[in-house]
């Protein structure tokens, strides 16, 4: 079958599954609207979706397709949220409770020290009791141990927190910590955009508007930062759709955000038991529909912990240009019940991302090129 029987076929399955309004708009690089986003979150044919989601991704990156080698660091697990979705936060003198000192820190980054990663990624709870100091100087010790490697440290979440707790307004508190070595802020702490849920899940935690507002002034730093979005638990379709939106009109005016990170939910040890992992086809839609509907973030990643290395390499077919990295002793996810390794060997990656018909394209965090397999 040819290059050109296979396109036919696929506009066939694109017209039968009643999406050629959309399929115009994507072949013209015409931007979609909330009702497009919504239509696309409630066709049942996911192939259909996915081909679409996958010409956009083709055109933007060809076959190329993304991983990292990174570290993460989750310093402690002690919050003062309590937020319903969430299995890894504790509160002090908790079971499983803990909090890394400046030296176990320093041993962890020690003892991988000779290996090639380009990124520490830094997360952790909102902990009540740690001084200022002490984020700052986790910063210059990793600077200290790994010169040559990119800081990717603290949600937007955190560093609200920071600034709360510390009587800095964000703008100072970036700079601090700009200064002191970060380079840029992971995606965490979004979860959805959606009052009815923040009320329902997460009251007490920054809501949309801070977490955007946060976003938006690193960016106004030169900090850029990933966005991510969290789903599988109570969010509905159009909550979903609105969330996507206000992240791509947040990136109209900035231009921070690096890459968009759906989350799969997993309900294990939280204080929602009982909802079922996300399916397949969730994971798959997340990524395609987020492909489709937010046009002017450059990369869509597929975080292989939460979904596992299958769906993740479907992934770059719906979609997706990334599947993150070589990780190593992630907690957040673990602790909610993930059966995903920790860790994954760039050989694994390699013949992941081959599988799939792609290239492999070793990156930094800021999508710089380090190599092309």
């Amino acid at each position: 079958m040819t290059r050109q029987t296979t396109k036919g076929a696929l506009d066939e399955r694109i017209a039968a599954a009643g999406l050629s309004s959309i399929a115009e708009k994507v072949e013209a690089g015409e931007r979609l609207g909330r009702e497009d986003g919504i239509a696309l979150y409630g066709n049942s044919d996911i192939l259909a979706v996915g081909a679409l989601a996958d010409r956009v991704r083709t055109r933007m990156h060809g076959l190329r397709a993304y991983f990292i080698r990174n570290q993460h660091l989750n310093y402690s697990n002690i919050c003062v949220n309590s937020c319903r979705f969430c299995a890894f936060s504790r509160k002090e003198g908790q079971k499983g409770a803990y909090r890394m000192d400046i030296d176990t820190i320093r041993r962890k980054l020690e003892e991988r020290r000779d290996d090639p990663i380009t990124e520490v990624h830094i997360v952790g709870g909102l902990d009540p009791d740690l001084p200022w100091d002490y984020y700052l100087e986790m910063l210059r010790t990793v600077r200290e141990v790994r010169p040559d490697v990119h800081i990717q440290a603290f949600t937007c979440v955190e560093i609200a927190h920071f600034a709360d707790t510390f009587g800095r307004s964000v703008h100072d508190t970036l700079v601090e910590l700009r200064d002191a070595g970060l380079g840029s802020i992971p995606g965490g702490g979004a979860e959805v955009f959606s009052g009815r849920i923040r009320q329902e899940l997460c009251p007490t935690k920054l809501g949309p508007q801070g977490w955007l507002d946060v976003a938006m002034e690193a960016h106004r730093l030169g900090i850029r930062s990933n966005s991510t979005m969290l789903y599988g638990h109570l969010e509905t379709p159009e909550e979903c759709v609105d969330h996507m939106l206000a992240l791509r009109e947040a990136q109209d005016e900035t231009g921070g955000f690096l890459t968009f990170i759906p989350l799969a939910f997993h309900s294990e040890n939280t204080d929602l038991p009982g909802l079922p992992p996300t399916t397949g086809f969730q994971d798959l839609r997340a990524i395609a529909v987020s492909r489709l509907l937010i046009d002017n973030i450059d990369h869509i990643k597929s975080f292989w912990i939460m979904v596992g290395t299958k769906i993740a390499q479907l992934t770059l077919r719906f979609g997706g240009n990334d599947i993150d990295g070589t990780v190593v002793e992630e907690k957040i996810t673990h602790m909610a019940g993930a059966q995903t390794s920790e860790c994954l060997s760039v050989d694994e990656l390699l013949r992941l991302i081959r599988g799939a018909g792609c290239e492999p394209v070793e990156r930094d965090t800021l999508y710089n090129v380090i190599r092309e397999y």
